[in-house]
């Protein structure tokens, strides 16, 4: 276990492009039996409508089917990655609340998998499944396989995110200085601007300029957004 963590890893942190890193992931999830690879990243911001990118070796009918039909936003597996960093098999119990998405997918081969979720400090979510057509994934085999499918889920996510995140969301690399944190941490907690001069023992003025200094940094529209934001990623 311990050579083929190390084997993974050395593989995947030189790799600097997302579609050469999710080719190298893929090799993995094939070595682990599996035939089709998917993983999907979803960042906070904006709040209204989180930015997410997929990357999958699913049939191409299929996932224009699934884009088209919008069933991202009612995909259990995706659900429950949003709440849960356990792992996850596919069945017909699962997919019961949305059978047209279950019956289209095995029409397209997609008939046995496994998912796993993991999360990072910067609130991104990513989501890796392994998928195969013709054989059950049984239990002794999920217990042959567990650590590595596990493992495998949260190297996929580490190197993925490291690419992908500062595209899609790049306040996520904003850095606050102390007092700028101390602002808005009171800011977030619902003070004024003459309040939090008080408890900081600065001048109002200052309070702002801080403030003012946080909304640029963070592309924000007010103070609201920036402690918002800056929650999200992590910041305070």
């Amino acid at each position: 276990m311990k050579a083929w963590q190390e084997n993974q890893l050395q593989a995947l942190q030189s790799i600097q492009c997302e579609q050469q890193l999710f080719q190298t992931i893929l090799a993995f999830s094939q070595e682990l039996g599996f035939d089709h690879c998917a993983y999907g990243l979803r960042v906070p911001l904006p709040l209204a409508d989180p930015k997410t990118v997929m990357f999958n070796t699913y049939p191409t009918a299929w996932q224009a089917q699934y884009q088209a039909k919008n069933y991202l936003a009612i995909d259990p597996t995706v659900q429950h990655a949003m709440h849960s960093l356990l792992p996850i098999l596919w069945t017909d119990e699962l997919f019961s609340p949305v059978s047209e998405l279950w019956e289209e997918a095995r029409a397209f081969g997609l008939r046995y998998g496994w998912a796993q979720a993991s999360r990072d400090f910067n609130g991104a979510v990513g989501m890796l499944t392994l998928a195969r057509s013709n054989e059950l994934i049984t239990a002794s085999e999920l217990d042959a396989k567990k650590y590595k499918m596990a493992w495998l889920t949260q190297v996929a996510h580490l190197t993925m995110s490291r690419c992908l995140t500062p595209k899609l969301m790049p306040e996520v690399n904003v850095k606050l200085s102390n007092r700028e944190i101390a602002v808005l941490r009171w800011t977030a907690d619902g003070k004024t601007s003459s309040e939090i001069s008080c408890i900081l023992n600065i001048t109002e003025r200052t309070v702002n300029f801080h403030i003012n200094n946080v909304i640029t940094k963070l592309n924000a529209t007010n103070k609201t957004s920036a402690a918002i934001k800056a929650a999200m990623l992590g910041l305070l």
